[in-house]
């Protein structure tokens, strides 16, 4: 399946209901009242976010989606039905934006979250509203109002705790093949990710976490080179960044030119982004040239701060002490986080006691 991450959809709530004129007509009664009841409202359109969907691939195939309208009001006081709320489910980490005015309209993340964008049509009022003591006969109705209706545009993020980057042909494709279910197109020349690539990772037993193989940057991406923004916003909610190193260069480059250029890609397109914590990978350590270079980049990057790991993806080399210590980390990350948010709610509710 094709990964779509940006559509755009036409949304209509569901138009009011007409209120209804009419009389009572009983025997007996020669001088029957208004009766006419008021028309239901339209039907909301409500999103919720559905954690079964991955892709925004559904809206590629049906553009337009309306709520159900209200009934018209009838005789005898009878109210005209509700319409039908109608739920558009979308995957976690979708983005809702106005397609004309470009306001983001809702960030959904959390499994289960609703929320309304769009509100139906107000029922119109019937005749029997409009009954006074001196207007004991009135002939007058409202009509319903219509339901609102949007273009939407709908960009997805991935909600991934780890994120792969690397310039391309560095090793993200086969290294989450080898962590994970995650099938990816491999193949020995750039850009064979086209779409971003997402691996649950298990360890430690029952414990897992969820890895996005972002597609190669190339410089300029910021500015929309090769793949550019379209991709690099998948990067964004990661936890931990995995950088991964090919140290098989050109003679005229080297691995650190290319991780700094990869970091001012990062840094150009998102400040925050560049600011996330990274892991640096050293790829294809089953190479000779690759693992006589190892001591050397290893020494070099834990000097600048970073931990460093040495992979083969191929032969398994590395990989359990990388996933293992990525699973550590994310773990201390979400304690930390946890307990800031605690102590944060602690401060804003002081104990008077």
């Amino acid at each position: 399946m094709h990964f779509v991450d940006e559509v755009k959809i036409n949304v209509k709530a569901g138009d009011g209901g007409r209120g209804c004129l009419s009389f009572r007509r009983e025997k007996f009664i020669p001088k029957g009242g208004p009766d006419g009841g008021d028309g239901g409202d339209g039907g909301d359109i409500v999103f919720e976010v559905d954690a079964n969907l991955s892709t925004l691939m559904d809206f590629r195939y049906k553009v337009h989606y309306k709520a159900g309208r209200g009934g018209h009001g009838m005789g005898k006081n009878r109210h005209g039905k509700n319409g039908e709320t109608l739920v558009i489910r979308v995957p976690p980490g979708t983005l809702v934006y106005d397609a004309e005015s470009d306001e983001l309209l809702a960030d959904l993340t959390t499994p289960g979250e609703q929320r309304k964008l769009l509100s139906g049509g107000r029922g119109g009022r019937g005749n029997a509203r409009f009954a006074t003591s001196t207007n004991r006969a009135p002939r007058h109705t409202q009509p319903g109002t219509a339901g609102e209706e949007r273009t939407l545009r709908m960009e997805l993020k991935l909600l991934a705790d780890v994120g792969l980057v690397g310039l391309p042909n560095a090793g993200k494709s086969t290294l989450i093949s080898a962590v994970s279910a995650a099938r990816p197109k491999i193949a020995d020349y750039p850009f064979t990710t086209l779409v971003p690539n997402l691996g649950v990772v298990r360890y430690g037993g029952f414990k897992s976490f969820v890895m996005a193989d972002i597609p190669g940057l190339i410089e300029g991406a910021a500015e929309g080179h090769g793949l550019g923004t379209r991709f690099l916003r998948h990067v964004e909610r990661t936890d931990l960044i995995l950088h991964l190193l090919d140290l098989l260069t050109p003679e005229e480059q080297s691995p650190e030119g290319h991780f700094d250029l990869i970091n001012r890609e990062l840094a150009r397109y998102s400040p925050d982004l560049a600011k996330k914590p990274q892991v640096v990978v050293l790829t294809k350590a089953d190479v000779t040239e690759v693992r006589n270079s190892v001591p050397h980049y290893m020494e070099y990057f834990q000097a600048r701060g970073f931990r460093v790991f040495a992979v083969s993806a191929v032969t398994g080399e590395g990989v359990g002490d990388l996933v293992a210590a990525v699973g550590s980390e994310l773990e201390a990350r979400r304690q930390g986080a946890a307990e800031s948010s605690e102590e944060a709610s602690l401060d804003s509710n002081p104990s008077h006691g």
